[in-house]
């Protein structure tokens, strides 16, 4: 029997949304699962809460055999004909960005009573970061990750030490995880990459010089977790290859790469100052097989991929994430007052609550210890302060009141942050 992967999460949030009068707009990288998630779960929700078939509408624009109503003047017309009746009909359409006009369209079906539009869509730049304002304050996004860890232990038959290796070399691409053999993985995520991902890029943003842009993703793999910028970019590929790129074109290259969801930014915020700093900043992968893949399974240092999990399963839990930033003034040598830069991996915020993270792989010794929570010692309000590392036993409270806790309770129950 085939494996089911639980995307519970994401299928709750598109009930909680059924019938309230938006366009529900599922976006996320390509092969994350979104089709699976609308035309496989969803469906199967509505059929078994009552809905008949005739009125679920079903299109797949990426099908060779539906080139045709990717022309709004074909598609709409078609559409309006599905409504046979007064009764709710739900429209599933899959990679909504291939058809043109859109959002027109979309709006259009919107505005009929008795019709409930889900879609899912690959890339930021055609659906605009800011959804809602693309609808016309009508869109409702739901934004999907390659699977989480707790996820793809759904499907993983071993334990979880083994799990997570395997996660942190292979990633969570559905489509990946369900593949048998080591070397079926890395086939897929190196067609994926090559195939899927970057010939999307190059065709959309009609870029003539792929190379220049596959040696920045190979820049960007080897150093995730590092503060970096594009004047930063700049001078690594004039040393390394002499190249004459510009830091235009690596800015535009950066948000073509987040455009099609494959890295992300995370800002630096001065945690005294309450305030974004601007460059440099982080850039982490939505998927570490993806970047493992990028760099042939070099440097595959835990610390790091553990920190670009940790920062990945934050966002799908629905916060914002930057890289905390605390000035602190000590005396130097000769007493003299001496200004220093310390870092919290990670301020985390969502409504009224707010974490101070630190990603620390393994705190085997006493000075390890004193420097991860150092920052946190300094830090004037009382938000939840959180060490996450992958040799503490269970979670527990040190004596200056930081939270202790291993990378497996976190990731794998969706509460641990409220231990």
């Amino acid at each position: 029997m085939e494996k089911e992967i639980k995307r519970d999460y994401y299928l709750e949030q598109l009930i909680k949304r059924k019938d309230n009068s938006l366009i529900k707009i599922v976006t996320g990288i390509r092969r994350c699962g979104k089709s699976y998630l609308l035309r496989t779960l969803f469906k199967n929700h509505l059929l078994e809460s009552g809905v008949d078939e005739e009125h679920i509408i079903e299109m797949a624009f990426d099908l060779f055999d539906n080139i045709e109503y990717r022309n709004p003047k074909v598609f709409y017309p078609w559409a309006k004909e599905q409504l046979k009746d007064d009764k709710k009909y739900y429209f599933l359409l899959d990679e909504v960005q291939l058809l043109n006009e859109f959002v027109s369209v979309l709006n259009g079906l919107a505005d009929k009573k008795n019709c409930d539009v889900f879609v899912t869509g690959s890339n930021a730049k055609f659906l605009s970061r800011d959804i809602a304002t693309e609808f016309g304050g009508r869109g409702d996004e739901v934004h999907m990750y390659p699977l989480s860890f707790s996820e793809f232990m759904t499907a993983y038959d071993g334990n979880k030490y083994d799990g997570w290796k395997e996660y942190i070399t292979y990633g969570g691409i559905p489509l990946v995880v369900l593949a048998e053999t080591e070397e079926q993985k890395m086939a897929l995520l190196d067609h994926l990459f090559q195939e899927t991902y970057i010939s999307d890029i190059v065709k959309r943003n009609k870029i003539r010089n792929i190379g220049e842009m596959e040696a920045l993703l190979d820049v960007l793999s080897s150093a995730i977790g590092a503060l970096t910028n594009p004047n930063k970019l700049q001078k690594t590929f004039k040393s390394v290859s002499k190249s004459k790129i510009t830091v235009t074109t690596i800015t535009k290259y950066l948000e073509y790469l987040e455009d099609a969801f494959l890295i992300e930014e995370a800002n630096r915020y001065d945690i005294k100052g309450r305030s974004y700093i601007g460059t440099p900043l982080k850039y982490y992968f939505m998927d570490m097989g993806l970047r493992n893949s990028r760099i042939n399974y070099r440097q595959m240092e835990v610390a790091h991929a553990m920190e670009n999990v940790i920062y990945n399963e934050l966002r799908m839990r629905g916060f914002r994430v930057d890289v905390g930033n605390l000035t602190i003034v000590e005396k130097g040598k000769e007493g003299k007052p001496v200004k220093k830069q310390l870092e919290v991996d990670f301020v985390c915020n969502k409504g009224s609550k707010k974490y101070y993270i630190q990603s620390a792989y393994m705190l085997g010794t006493a000075e390890k210890m004193e420097q991860e929570i150092r920052p946190f010692l300094k830090i004037n309000d009382s938000f939840k302060k959180i060490v996450i590392t992958s040799d503490t036993p269970r979670p527990f409270y040190n004596d200056d009141g930081i939270l202790m806790m291993n990378v497996y309770d976190f990731l794998l129950k969706v509460d641990s942050l409220e231990f």
